[in-house]
């Protein structure tokens, strides 16, 4: 099982968010106890036939990881040094909320193997955080971020545009003081109204100008010294997320906790997101996968090119074919040729989407696979 990147599941937050459609939930007293000893299991059951993985990237995620407490952390990090072994250099992030983020969380990372800290700050507007029912005040952001930068962290924030009523100058002034927070990595995402969620019914007229926002933000970040590397992210020099770049690469990983997603030999997996039900299954000694696929080669080629797409660097025209053959390349190239030549590069290096193909990407993408 050639995989050296872990993803972890927390599956706890304070409180759902108003837009937020990830598998969470409030935890009851002794979930997270449970949560611990069946994601043991998950490791023993999984690696069985894997002896010890050794480990470049490895993500914990949510949820919000920092629900936990400090002994609680202490016993994941415990635990996962007991099934995984960890290159010299390898990079470990953790998600953290700047109202639960606490000193014993950054003191026990640091005296473990975590690098990189990903904090949810998603606005610096405290009536855009009210609205989107965050439980932090941006002075709070503030303060997350310094405290995670003074304990020697890379650190990287997420923020939402496209709000209900954002206006352009309040989305400007975010940009500008996440600029200003001394920020190593920004991550931008433009609001997706999901079903089950309080924002499923908004009325879209209301939604600010998500196409402008992004605009501008392509222009802004990288004359502040963030380099574009994907359709979502910017960084400064060589603090990108190399975990996220196995996604897009189509490396594999494991994925370990309810909810979460994994891609082991040529196949993708999806855990049962109930905390009880992945619980069960586990207690049953069987994995907790609610769904799997493997997928066909024609479709794992077109999925492996819109992955590809993602990044700025786009995809290797040599390594593409040779992966999946030149039919899929040139069938991949006249799927482009639908589309005007100023959304994407198609050249003997690769081919690649344009700025401003990255801003209708979801379009490209769509038509591809």
């Amino acid at each position: 099982m050639p995989f050296s990147s872990l993803y972890i599941h927390v599956p706890f937050c304070e409180r759902k968010c108003n837009y937020c459609a990830f598998e969470s939930a409030v935890p009851r007293e002794g979930e997270a106890d449970l949560w611990l000893e069946m994601l043991e299991r998950e490791f023993v059951i999984r690696l069985s036939a894997a002896g010890r993985p050794r480990l470049a990237t490895c993500y914990f995620g949510g949820g919000t990881p920092t629900v936990l407490s400090g002994p609680q952390w202490l016993s994941l990090t415990k635990l996962v040094e007991r099934y995984f072994d960890f290159m010299p250099e390898a990079e470990v992030t953790v998600e953290a909320n700047p109202n639960s983020l606490a000193a014993e969380h950054l003191l026990t990372w640091r005296d473990w193997r975590v690098t990189r800290v990903s904090i949810g700050v998603q606005s610096f507007d405290d009536a855009e955080l009210s609205q989107m029912g965050r439980l932090h005040s941006a002075r709070q952001a503030y303060g997350a971020v310094s405290a995670a930068l003074a304990a020697g962290f890379s650190v990287s924030a997420d923020f939402i545009f496209g709000l209900p009523h954002q206006s352009f100058a309040n989305w400007g002034r975010t940009l500008r003081e996440a600029v200003r927070c001394g920020l190593s990595h920004i991550s931008l995402y433009q609001l997706s109204l999901e079903e089950g969620t309080p924002w499923a019914s908004l009325d879209k007229d209301t939604l600010g100008d998500g196409y402008a926002a992004y605009r501008w933000a392509q222009w802004y970040l990288p004359r502040k010294g963030y380099r574009q590397y994907e359709v979502a992210n910017f960084a400064r020099q060589g603090r990108e997320s190399r975990h996220n770049i196995n996604y897009w690469r189509e490396g594999e990983y494991l994925g370990a906790g309810p909810g979460a997603a994994g891609y082991l030999a040529g196949l993708r997996y999806k855990n049962f997101g109930s905390l009880r039900r992945w619980a069960a299954a586990l207690a049953d000694g069987e994995l907790p996968v609610a769904e799997s696929e493997q997928l066909p080669f024609e479709r794992s080629a077109r999925e492996a090119a819109v992955l590809a797409l993602r990044m700025t660097s786009g995809l290797d025209r040599r390594e593409f074919a040779e992966r999946y053959g030149r039919q899929a390349l040139d069938s991949l190239s006249a799927s482009l040729q639908k589309f005007p030549r100023d959304l994407y590069e198609d050249d003997e290096r690769g081919i690649r989407l344009t700025k401003k193909g990255m801003r209708v990407a979801n379009l490209i993408w769509a038509e591809l696979v």
